[in-house]
Order: C-alpha cells, then sequence, then structure tokens
C-alpha cells in the first residue's frame, strides 16, 4: 500500500458519479437522485473508490431529507461522521458533513444535539480557507442546518457568504444557492407574517421573485424554484401568474412523490382560491399540503392557513378563538427561535473550550523540535496497541558523532528531516514518536509483515537523501527494532520485544532493520 503523502479530495477518481447524484438533488428531483446514488455507490464500491462513495452517499442524504425520510437520512449522516476520521479530506468537507447532519437532527427535533453539530461546524469553517466551491458548498449547508433551526439571520449571512466565496461559480451551483436562499426568503417571510411583521415579510417575498425570475429567464431548470415563484406570486397577488405555475407543475411533483415542492404548489394554490372566496376549495388545498408535511414548522404553517381560512369561511367566536390562539402558539415559537440564538452561542463556547483543551492537550504531548509526540504520547498509546498493529523502534546511527562533528544545530536539523519522513508515512490512525535525543518510534495499524515493508521503506528514503545539502560529507542512516502486537500482549513487552530487535540491527552493523 503506498503511504506516500498525497493531495487530500474529497472525490475519488470516479469522481463524475457522485457529481451526478448531486446535479440531480440539485435541480429538485429527489427521486431520480436515489437511483443515480444506487449505480453510483454499487460502481464505487466495487472499484474501491471509497471518497466519490461518501459524496454519493451525502447526494443520497440530501434527497432523503427532501422527500422526508429523516430517519434514512440521519443513519447515512452518522456513518458519514465516522467516516471522516478514516478517510479525512478538507477542513471545509468536514464542516459540511457536520452541518448537513445538524441540519436532519434539528428536523427530527433533536434541537440540542443539532446546534452542537451547527457549533463545531462554525468553528472549523472559522479557520477554513474561504475561497473555492468547498467553502461554498460547505457554507451553504450551514445556512440549510440554521433555516432548519428558523435561526434565519444566521442562516441568510451563511449563504450570502457561501455566494461570496468565489467570484465566478458555475450557474448550476450559483443558481442553486441562490434558489436555496429564496425559500429561505420566503419561509422567513411567512414566520414574519404570523408575527404580524407584515411590511418586513413583503419585502423579503418581492426579493425572492426578483431573484427567481431572473434564474427562470435564464432557462434553470428547478421545481423547486418555481414552487417558490408560485407562492411569492400569490402572496403579492399576482394570481393568474401564479395559477399557471400551479396548473402545469402540481400534477408532475405529485406523480413523482417530490411532496417538497407539492407542498409549496399546494400552499399557493390554496392562497388563490381563498383570494377568490373559494373557502372550501381552498381549505382542501392546505389540508393536502398538510397531509404531506413532515416537519412540526410546515405543520404550523398549513395549521395556521388553515384557521385563517375558517375565519374568512365561518366567522364567528369559535373560529376566531382558535385563530388567535394558534397566534399565541406562533409567537411562542418565535420565542423559542430568540431562545436558539443563546443556545447556539453557548454551544459555539463549548466548541471553543473543547478545542482549547484538544490543542493544550496535543502541544504537552508534542515533542517541541520535531513537533512529534513526545514520551508522554508514548505512554499514553503503548497500552492501546491491539492485536494486528506493530510498534517500530528506530535509532540514529552515529547520532552523537553527528553532533560532535558538525554541530547540535546541524544535528537538529537532522531530526526534523527524519520526522518529516516519518510523519509521511503515518496513516490518519498511526502516531510517530521522539523519545529525546535520537529515538524514535512509529506506532502502526498493520501487522508485522506490512509494518516492515514500511519501515524498509523509511530506512531507505533517509538513507537515499542527499544530505550534503545541509553539510558536506554528512551521512544518516536509521537502525530499527520491529514487534507486531500478539493477542492479549502487554504495552511493555511489546516495547521490550521492539527494542531487542533495535539492539539486534545495531551488533549487526547498523543501518538495518530487525523483526522477527
Amino acid at each position: 500500500m503506498n503511504r506516500l503523502p498525497v493531495l487530500v479530495s474529497p472525490y475519488g477518481p470516479y469522481a463524475g458519479l457522485a457529481l451526478h447524484v448531486h446535479d440531480l438533488t440539485i435541480r429538485g428531483h429527489h427521486t431520480e437522485t436515489l437511483l443515480a446514488a444506487d449505480e453510483a455507490e454499487a460502481i464505487t464500491l466495487m472499484l474501491g473508490d471509497h471518497r466519490t462513495h461518501r459524496v454519493s452517499r451525502l447526494g443520497r442524504m440530501y434527497a432523503l431529507s427532501a422527500l422526508g425520510r429523516l430517519d434514512e437520512a440521519l443513519r447515512i449522516a452518522e456513518d458519514l461522521i465516522a467516516d471522516q476520521s478514516v478517510l479525512g479530506g478538507p477542513k471545509a468537507t468536514d464542516a459540511k458533513i457536520m452541518a448537513d447532519t445538524a441540519e436532519v437532527l434539528i428536523n427530527l427535533g433533536r434541537i440540542d444535539d443539532g446546534l452542537h453539530y451547527v457549533a463545531r461546524a462554525m468553528a472549523v469553517l472559522d479557520v477554513a480557507p474561504r475561497k473555492g466551491p468547498r467553502y461554498f458548498s460547505a457554507m451553504s449547508s450551514l445556512g440549510e442546518a440554521a433555516r432548519g433551526a428558523e435561526l434565519f439571520e444566521l442562516a441568510d449571512d451563511a449563504m450570502r457568504r457561501s455566494l461570496e466565496s468565489f467570484e465566478s461559480p458555475d450557474d448550476l451551483y450559483r443558481s442553486a444557492a441562490e434558489l436555496t436562499q429564496t425559500e429561505l426568503w420566503l419561509e422567513w417571510a411567512l414566520r414574519l407574517e404570523q408575527v404580524d411583521r407584515t411590511e418586513e415579510a413583503a419585502a423579503l417575498i418581492d426579493k425572492s421573485a426578483a431573484v427567481l425570475q431572473y434564474w427562470t429567464a435564464q432557462g434553470i431548470d428547478s421545481p423547486l424554484g418555481a414552487a417558490v415563484l408560485a407562492v411569492c406570486h400569490a402572496k403579492s397577488g399576482r394570481l393568474d401568474e401564479a395559477h399557471i405555475i400551479v396548473g402545469e407543475l402540481l400534477p408532475k411533483m405529485r406523480a413523482a412523490g417530490q411532496t417538497h415542492e407539492s407542498r409549496l404548489l399546494h400552499l399557493a394554490y390554496g392562497l388563490i382560491l381563498r383570494a377568490a372566496g373559494e373557502w372550501r376549495a381552498a381549505r382542501r388545498e392546505f389540508r393536502a399540503a398538510l397531509e404531506i408535511s413532515v416537519l412540526r414548522s410546515q405543520r404550523l404553517l398549513f395549521q395556521y392557513e388553515l384557521a385563517l381560512t375558517a375565519v374568512h369561511e365561518f366567522p364567528g367566536d369559535a373560529t376566531r378563538t382558535v385563530l388567535e390562539s394558534l397566534r399565541s402558539h406562533v409567537e411562542a415559537l418565535w420565542q423559542l427561535r430568540l431562545d436558539r440564538r443563546t443556545m447556539l452561542r453557548q454551544a459555539y463556547r463549548r466548541v471553543e473550550l473543547e478545542a482549547a483543551r484538544t490543542t493544550a492537550d496535543l502541544a504537552a504531548a508534542s515533542d517541541a523540535l520535531t513537533g512529534l509526540g513526545n514520551r508522554r504520547m508514548f505512554d499514553r498509546r503503548i497500552d492501546t496497541v491491539a492485536y494486528g498493529g506493530s510498534l517500530l523502534l528506530i535509532d540514529v546511527d552515529h547520532f552523537k558523532d553527528i553532533n560532535d562533528r558538525y554541530s547540535h544545530g546541524v544535528g537538529d536539523r537532522v531530526l526534523g528531516e527524519i520526522a518529516a519522513v516519518l510523519r509521511a508515512h503515518c496513516r490518519h490512525d498511526e502516531v510517530a514518536i521522539r523519545f529525546g535525543g535520537d529515538e524514535f518510534a512509529l506506532f502502526l495499524a498493520t501487522g508485522e509483515e506490512e509494518a516492515q515493508q514500511v519501515g524498509e521503506r523509511i530506512r531507505r528514503v533517509i538513507q537515499a537523501r542527499d544530505w550534503n545539502t545541509i553539510v558536506p560529507g554528512l551521512t544518516v542512516t536509521l537502525s530499527m527494532g520491529l514487534a507486531g502486537c500478539q493477542a492479549g500482549e502487554p504495552g511493555r513487552e511489546l516495547y521490550n520485544r521492539a527494542d531487542e530487535r533495535l539492539y539486534v540491527a545495531k551488533r549487526s552493523g547498523r543501518n538495518q532493520l530487525a523483526a522477527a
């Protein structure tokens, strides 16, 4: 297995398969997305392309969420979080997965857990490069998670940052981000209407309609965008235009099982019918939307519209009492939304404190010269090595002579070069240690046979390096002792066996690896 460092990409060599999955879900074709994901995941697993497989799974999760299959989406989210430590990747990719997981948790009503992941994603994005498609995508996901918690201000800011993250994104991705932002503005506007902030609501609806009409004119095919535009038209009195969109799209969306778009189209149609005084027909549409609603916030929206319609259809104390009761509930939820902003600030502070503790722990367990782990870290790791792992002990041959002949400064540079090579040969779950002086250790998550290949590769790299670039005449070689952990073996016994073999290598002439 090649352990030399490579550029880390969120995609593997067959990225086109996963990108097709994402293109479909971006366009709102969620049922087709699941079929494409089935194909992409089967092929990438067969080919061993785990990175592309992960990206396809992410697209599947989006489609499942949009279709209201939240429990299935959460299972994928949990798998993706677990895969982060295995597959690694850029910070923005990690933040995106955290934000997507947060959105699913919030939509399932697990607000505290969701806000914790939102805070984690924010903390990672604070230190991630702020340009390029990865940051764009991660910020878009953060916006969606914040929107799910009705943190509209944070969601709007995140979506704005995503669009600013690179100057000329592909039209498909820019349109997807802007269409998502228009849906946010519409949802925000509907909530503002419920708490009697009608002027702010009207401004957001007008802004949404302008963006949607621009992308419609550009020929962007988005059922979701068309559905949002239908609601905007219905809310702003452009009933004929709204009716055309509903008539063309609603039957198709219902037939395709795309409930997200269908809910909005039923809402638009209900508003059209209510404006025409067709109370019963309007109630039918709002009920149809209510029946396919998944989230509590969605159900509340249609319950409110039903209560408002009932006041028009059956004026009297009973219907007004129901509406007032619902308004009180809505206002309480609006206050809860404000409380969540405080909860998020607290969660973010906890994440900062956790990061500071981790940094402090890492510093205490790190060697100041090389940045590798130190003896403290070695003592922690030695008792955690399990059967199937290996310990490689390394000494620099004649290191005292290097210091005496060339200076301690040259010796320090040699140690730094060796540390860089050891680090390059570590996988995510492997650790390189400097005990002090010229003694190193490498904890390898592999059996003795493969560990021997790794050790030999390191030894040859050090021997072949042109050390004359540091000082003329300098040569550096390594002696190594390797032991594979046996079943039930204590860490100290593993160390003793590796140490014995290190001395075998030294007594046998140095510049070699001794193993079983």
